[in-house]
């Protein structure tokens, strides 16, 4: 199969794959596409421009408007003439640059992960960006501007030359699909689905802490245009403000938690449904992964079955109280920091269940952990007090020379209630650290979970580790504890289990890589 094969869409021929093809434009509908993209980058100095200089003579911002719009033009239009690419019997091509000129290329034979991505400009104008991965690290190289039959031919067309597609047929169960603790699944064959979005899960949308930033950015924001609205030129809002003013303070902190738990549910909604609309996971007939997500700006990412190295499950404090959890698969040269988002906020057991489907093992994110006893409860306890330790010192010690106007005002026992509570906080959330610490090994992977606020369950498969790194520090030599860390190209590059005792660490890397250190820890 070559891509001269496939039929050529409408207006935007598809590169023959032959050697010595000729450089082709990327579509010429991206001629619209790049000024929009240029004023939006534009977007914010010209609004700081306009809030400046509106105290002033402000007809200045116009044309500065006006020459930005300009030379957002002329950007966009250079770069569309400057870019070129072509696709070779060997390699995919892309040439860029006007003074300095670049080539980015591909082996076919590498490629790894081709990704679609479509904003909603490029939806309207019926255009697609294809991202090519080689799985060596996290670049790509993106030809933003094909027709979106093109990008879907372009798509087919490398992964059929990439040597992804000789796998055994669809349906065949691959040895390491057979559960290593007993039939309790089945495999997943090939071309299966793995998941589906069920709007069911909106339920679980406000319980991620990251709502709850958006929310507090929505309110800076909103709070900086505060004096510009003329409330004493408004005779009802002043009457308002005056009754509210008159009620009890109670009223006015009941307002405002309901006001940010209202904005809080809103925004998570909706950022939930445009994120993660119409979701698919897929088991490709070759075994390769692929997500679809997207309301707005739509997403089409593929990744190599041998790439994916484990997953990472996150139950951030809010979720864990619904059950819910978040699943996030660890690879090789994809996405940003070599992982890619595979469910959003969802049940707990849909979550392990995608999770096991995509590790071919059953059991790794239900496991039991091994605890790493009391030497490393009494440091995390020791740590997490430097806080307290802080506070007491800026309370308790004379600063001469320094006016320490936070007290200033403030009852005698005030100080001593904040230095209790901070400390009480601090004794919780280390007490949570260490129940949530902890690590177990089973047939394939390395599973090692740790955090208070937000617990995360990371598994690793234990032939993707590629080096051990035992750590220790000071306080851990005297008590006997230290930081072991998996390295691995996958990922952050890097699984690490903290605080554990030494002769455990060594015990578990020569379980998990047989022979690798034997020599080194003998």
């Amino acid at each position: 199969m070559s891509l001269s094969d496939l039929p050529p869409p409408t207006g935007d021929p598809v590169v023959p794959a032959v050697a010595g093809a000729e450089w082709q434009r990327l579509s010429p509908r991206m001629l619209l596409v790049h000024p929009v993209r240029g004023l939006g980058s534009m977007l914010v100095p010209l609004l700081i421009a306009f809030f400046i200089g509106r105290g002033e003579d402000g007809s200045w911002w116009i044309w500065l408007a006006v020459v930005g719009g300009a030379l957002a033009l002329v950007a966009g239009t250079v770069s569309w003439f400057i870019t070129r690419y072509r696709v070779t019997e060997a390699q995919l091509q892309l040439r860029t640059g006007l003074l300095s000129r670049r080539v980015l290329t591909a082996p076919l034979d590498r490629v790894r992960s081709v990704d679609i991505e479509s904003t909603p400009v490029h939806r309207v104008l019926g255009l697609a960006t294809v991202k090519v991965g080689t799985g060596v690290d996290s670049s790509r190289i993106e030809l933003d501007g094909l027709a979106r039959d093109q990008a879907a031919a372009m798509r087919t067309f490398l992964l059929s030359r990439s040597g992804v597609a000789a796998r055994p047929a669809a349906g065949t169960a691959y040895p390491s699909q057979q559960w290593a603790d007993g039939d309790q699944g089945a495999p997943v064959a090939d071309g299966a689905e793995l998941a589906r979005i069920d709007w069911g899960w909106l339920r679980y949308a406000p319980f991620s802490l990251s709502s709850l930033v958006v929310v507090a950015g929505v309110a800076g924001v909103l709070a900086q245009f505060g004096d510009d609205v003329p409330v004493d030129e408004v005779a009802v809002a002043q009457q308002a403000w005056a009754w509210v003013l008159a009620q009890a303070v109670a009223v006015l902190v009941v307002a405002a938690v309901v006001g940010v738990v209202l904005g809080w549910v809103v925004l998570s909604t909706a950022s939930y449904v445009m994120t993660w609309w119409n979701l698919r996971v897929v088991r490709e007939p070759g075994g390769n992964l692929r997500v679809t997500r997207g309301l707005l700006t739509t997403h089409s990412q593929t990744v190599e079955r041998e790439k994916v190295r484990g997953v990472r499950m996150g139950e951030p404090f809010l979720l864990r109280f619904v059950r819910g959890a978040e699943l996030t698969a660890i690879a090789t040269g994809i996405g940003s920091g070599g992982t890619t988002r595979v469910l959003p906020p969802a049940p707990r057991t849909v979550v392990t269940r995608v999770g096991h489907d995509l590790l071919e093992e059953n059991g790794p994110l239900t496991t039991a952990l091994v605890g790493h006893g009391p030497r490393a409860r009494r440091r995390i306890h020791v740590r997490g007090q430097w806080a307290t330790l802080a506070l007491t010192t800026l309370t308790a010690v004379p600063t001469w020379g320094v006016d320490r106007w936070w007290f200033a005002g403030w009852p005698d026992w005030l100080p001593v209630a904040v230095l209790l509570g901070v400390g009480a906080a601090s004794a919780l959330l280390a007490e949570a650290s260490w129940r949530n610490l902890g690590h177990a090994l089973t047939p394939r992977h390395l599973v090692v979970q740790t955090g208070a606020v937000v617990r995360t369950r990371e598994v690793l498969e234990r032939a993707g580790v590629i080096g051990w790194v035992v750590h220790q520090s000071f306080f851990q030599r005297r008590r006997g504890l230290c930081h072991l860390t998996a390295t691995t190209a996958a990922g952050s590059e890097q699984v690490v289990v903290p605080d554990v005792p030494l002769e455990v660490a060594v015990r578990l890397a020569r379980r998990a890589t047989p022979g690798m250190l034997e020599d080194v820890l003998a």
